[in-house]
């Protein structure tokens, strides 16, 4: 199935949804789409609803269940051209096998969005659900194919989960990703990359947030400087990060109104990285912490990043930038921004975003252009690791590192340095990088072709570059580069 101009990106994920749709089967065929909310996915999947002639539904919050079941009557009754009234009445049952066998008969889809909206008030859906699978599956139903589709992670994961009635019906449970560094980008039609690199900081790949801007993108630093205040640190707009990371929060009925979930997610945006430390901030015993942190993991507010060298636990960090961003911008300066001077808020916080903002998140973009970069992503991990110098009792942080793992060691393909500085990298940065691939070949890692990787905001110096391409197997990594304009200036 052609995908629509309209939608950016998506090219896997719309295939992955056209293959389910195309796949010859005629019994009932179960799809979920999950993702965090303003990522796309009502978009989309409107989207394919269309390009395949099919139905779709949403739910709405806080709406009763006979007003959830007249609305789907209406729908139900506009995509098959008669009056509402002939399917007044109806229960779920009725109505979601009416849907499901219209859909069928035109080899359409049926799309139930906002899902767990509807759950709040009939927990019985998912059971009625597979009872309408099963019969199909046993030539006593109508077949075709069913999308469902919700923003409340938990809820969406818990449905194939254990003994729920939907586990082991979906074929395809795709998690719909945010919008990387460089769609981004496009997407909101930031031409400077530092620019864009900054918004991306703030916001993430969220899509959905330039509908909630009030004010033109930014094109220019200059431009952000006043973008920020305007938009983030405004409380009269609905871009303010206070209430985007609030709804965020309460969009997944397991963390509504729960002050212990809201202080870990504060915990860790302060810097707190495992469970002992988020305890020790909010003064709980890390064993009372490890059921509401994995909680917060597996609904995708948090994330794991394991290290592979090292048998230790992961680090764990903040998932959502605009999360990280109200917690460690907006809070501390909220009496400024509630008064009217975010443009003084904005300014002195420079140095945090600088630091704790911007900083680690070019390093995770520098990570995810890795993972997509030839040959480099086809190692198992790419992540960030530690490396111990036994001689001068120095611990040493590698951001970047691309490895497979085997019988205790470690084929080391690349080893990077991914800095947000304010000037050019140097030939000082590229020895720092040798000296890591030394201390972990004498740690009993191949490093033998290991690619040495320097990523830089700033661009680099001119004998920085000269060196590289005299030494060979060395890759420098700039912002334009990062954002696919053009080929890295030294290959490996």
């Amino acid at each position: 199935m052609r995908k629509p101009d309209r939608i950016l990106d998506r090219d896997d994920d719309w295939a992955e949804l056209s293959r389910f749709l195309a796949f010859p089967d005629p019994q009932l065929r179960l799809a979920l789409v999950s993702g965090r909310r303003r990522v796309g996915k009502s978009f989309l999947l409107r989207a394919l609803a269309e390009e395949g002639d099919g139905l779709y539904v949403t739910a709405v919050a806080e709406e009763g269940v006979v007003t959830a079941r007249e609305r789907l009557a209406t729908d139900i009754a506009r995509y098959a051209g008669i009056s509402p009234h002939l399917l007044g009445g109806g229960d779920w049952e009725s109505l979601l096998a009416t849907a499901i066998q219209l859909t069928a008969r035109r080899s359409g889809v049926l799309v139930l969005d906002e899902f767990p909206y509807w759950l709040t008030h009939s927990p019985e859906l998912p059971g009625l659900l597979q009872l309408l699978y099963d019969r199909s599956r046993a030539g006593q139903g109508p077949g075709g194919r069913l999308i469902i589709c919700g923003s409340a992670m938990s809820v969406m994961h818990n449905l194939l989960s254990g003994t729920k009635a939907l586990r082991g019906r979906a074929t395809l449970d795709l998690r719909l990703p945010p919008f990387d560094l460089a769609t981004m980008a496009a997407h909101w039609q930031i031409a400077d990359p530092q620019t864009a690199l900054r918004v991306h900081a703030i916001l993430g790949g969220a899509p959905g947030y330039r509908d909630l801007a009030n004010v033109p993108p930014p094109q220019s630093l200059p431009e952000l400087d006043a973008w920020v205040p305007a938009t983030v640190l405004n409380p009269r707009q609905a871009l303010y990060s206070a209430h985007e990371a609030e709804y965020l929060l309460r969009e997944d009925p397991k963390f509504t109104g729960s002050a212990l979930h809201y202080g870990i997610v504060n915990a860790v945006a302060r810097g707190a990285t495992s469970p002992s430390k988020i305890g020790a901030l909010l003064e709980q015993d890390r064993t009372m912490l490890a059921r509401p942190v994995e909680a917060l993991r597996s609904a995708g507010y948090l994330r794991y990043e394991k290290d592979p060298l090292w048998e230790r636990r992961p680090v764990i960090t903040l998932a959502d930038p605009i999360v990280r961003f109200h917690n460690l911008i907006t809070i501390p300066m909220l009496n400024l921004v509630e008064t009217g001077r975010s443009v003084q808020a904005w300014q002195r916080s420079q140095a945090t975003f600088l630091s704790r903002i911007l900083g680690p998140h070019f390093e995770e973009c520098c990570r995810e252009w890795v993972r997509n970069a030839e040959p480099y992503g086809a190692a198992e991990q790419v992540t960030a690791t530690v490396v111990n110098d036994g001689k001068g009792q120095a611990r040493h942080e590698i951001d970047v590192v691309a490895l497979d793992r085997h019988a205790g060691r470690a084929t080391v393909h690349l080893i990077g340095e991914a800095k947000a500085t304010v000037t050019p990298r140097g030939v000082a940065d590229l020895d720092r990088l040798e000296h890591l691939r030394d201390l972990l070949a004498r740690q009993g890692h191949e490093t033998g072709s290991s690619v040495l990787a320097l990523f830089s905001t700033e661009g680099f110096h001119r004998d920085l570059i000269d060196t590289a391409r005299r030494r060979g197997g060395v890759l420098l990594v700039d912002l334009p580069t990062l954002f696919g304009l053009r080929e890295p200036p030294v290959a490996p």
